[in-house]
């Protein structure tokens, strides 16, 4: 491979972790990627896995390679000598499952890997249908089996990119922080990581018999059979229209898919028994990678960020509200010991508060409960500090923290989050402590705080003025006590 020198580093991009996924090879598990006569020049990201429409650099909106050669690695390194054996950290990246790209701008992962002098690698993945529809002929959570896949690359080729093979940190946020949780529970990523990262953990696991129910109508609104032989017959640059019509009309299956209806996501990992055996919580909590150093932590206003690209803030009403309530909170009571436990919260708050919780505060936090349950080492965050587009009303949203961590302000989400404000000193400080303490974890197993435990409860609060101290959302916890994150059901 032939890279770049690149201020410092040496970038290598697009390079194929496995065979291009089609023909005979789609809907399947990666296959190992052929190798080639001469030196292959790595200058340019790899294309990225088929999908809906959206931003964060993805087709349709920022140019972006075209071809079939979806599963690609790209690399930082401060130095190809095979000798010097940095830590390398592996980001995976979210989007609900059905939206990504590694060569985002916002990942560009040149900052971090100058910080920590170690060495970054992103990857793709497969997202969608081509990634998680759970369909006959196919595996499941071939998305997952994908990383597992450039994991692997990363054993056998990154010490001839300056990395050390023994000592992998994966990281992601959303669904890249559900993907890192996924992994740690699966069978054929062990051995692959020592320490893993966990930025805004979805809850959204599905059940196999909620996953082939959605293939059903995956497959209805394709006008074939769930199939991997009948789906293949689509272009898979055409397929991602299918699950993007489903998603807009998943209000039709409330009596059947519960929870899953108001997040407009029909993709999720699924706890199929065999590649997922069972839920990162249960595998975590029964002391399956008690030896994997784990850090997790979540954003303090994680659901505003989708009420505001709703343009619902300030909107929701009693009635919307009190549907929230019952569809989310814990318990045959939830929506009582909500309304008790914030007696002053407006309609809007107690909507976006139950959806935090649900989606992504409560399962990060019940994942280090689990870790530490089962014998491992956890060490938690929870990002307070505002966004300051709009007068800071964004408050501490979901996907703050991957500008703040990549110091890529004005690239993707940043662009939103850091709108016409320009780019604050205490940005600029949190990144400089976003990037010490995950760094520093990668290569230490510490982040620069105590490991947090059931008593103590130790959390890193990153704000203007970081503190450690008490899990904050106390309140929250104990609304969420005892709550096991099941896969989620058929309801019928």
């Amino acid at each position: 491979m032939r890279g770049r020198a690149e201020d410092g580093l040496v970038v290598f991009r697009g390079i194929p972790f496995a065979e291009p996924p089609v023909g005979g090879a789609r809907f399947q598990a990666p296959r190992p990627v052929r190798s080639w006569e001469g030196t292959r020049e790595a200058y340019a990201f790899g294309p990225p896995p088929p999908q809906e429409s959206g931003f964060q650099g993805r087709a349709g909106v920022l140019e972006t390679p075209t071809g079939d050669d979806w599963l690609t690695v790209n690399v930082w390194t401060p130095a190809t000598d095979p000798s010097a054996r940095r830590p390398v950290m592996v980001w995976i990246y979210g989007g609900a499952y059905k939206l990504g790209h590694a060569g985002s701008p916002g990942y560009d992962a040149q900052h971090l890997a100058r910080a920590g002098d170690l060495v970054v690698v992103t990857l793709n993945y497969r997202v969608g249908i081509e990634g998680f529809a759970l369909l006959e002929g196919a595996p499941a959570n071939r998305g997952l089996l994908d990383q597992v896949a450039a994991l692997e690359w990363v054993r056998d080729n990154i010490t001839a990119f300056g990395g050390d093979p023994g000592q992998v940190t994966v990281f992601g946020e959303s669904a890249g922080a559900g993907s890192v949780a996924s992994l740690l529970a699966m069978p054929s990523a062990r051995g692959l990581f020592g320490r893993a990262i966990a930025q805004s953990v979805p809850g959204t696991y599905f059940s196999a018999e909620l996953a082939r129910d959605i293939a059903v109508e995956i497959g209805k609104e394709a006008g074939l059979a769930p199939t991997a032989a009948a789906l293949a017959t689509v272009d898979p640059r055409e397929l991602p229209s299918v699950g993007e019509r489903l998603s807009s009309r998943m209000r039709e299956y409330d009596d059947r898919w519960g929870q899953v209806v108001p997040t407009a996501t029909p993709f999720a990992p699924v706890v199929d028994g065999e590649v997922l055996p069972r839920t990162p919580w249960e595998a975590l909590a029964a002391g399956a990678v008690r030896d994997v150093e784990l850090l997790v932590g979540h954003n303090r206003d994680e659901y505003r960020l989708f009420l505001a690209l709703g343009e619902q803030l300030g909107k929701i009403t009693e009635e919307r509200a009190a549907a929230a309530l019952r569809m989310f909170a814990p318990g045959p009571d939830g929506e009582r010991a909500y309304r008790e436990a914030y007696p002053d919260a407006t309609p809007t708050e107690l909507c976006e508060r139950v959806q935090t919780d649900w989606l992504f505060n409560m399962p990060s936090l019940r994942l280090a409960e689990a870790q530490s349950a089962g014998g491992g080492r956890v060490h938690v965050y929870e990002l307070t500090w505002s966004a300051p587009a709009f007068g800071g009303a964004l408050g501490a949203c979901h996907g703050l923290d991957i500008p703040l961590l990549f110091g890529t302000y004005d690239a993707d989400l940043g662009n939103l989050l850091f709108a016409g404000t320009g780019v604050p000193d205490e940005a600029r400080a949190l990144t400089a402590l976003f990037q010490s303490a995950w760094t520093g974890f990668a290569r230490t197993g510490d982040p620069g705080w105590p490991a947090y435990d059931g008593e103590g409860r130790a959390t890193q609060v990153l704000d203007v003025t970081p503190e450690v101290r008490p899990y904050p959302e106390e309140v929250a916890r104990r609304l969420w006590e005892g709550y096991d994150f099941p896969a989620l059901p058929l309801l019928k």
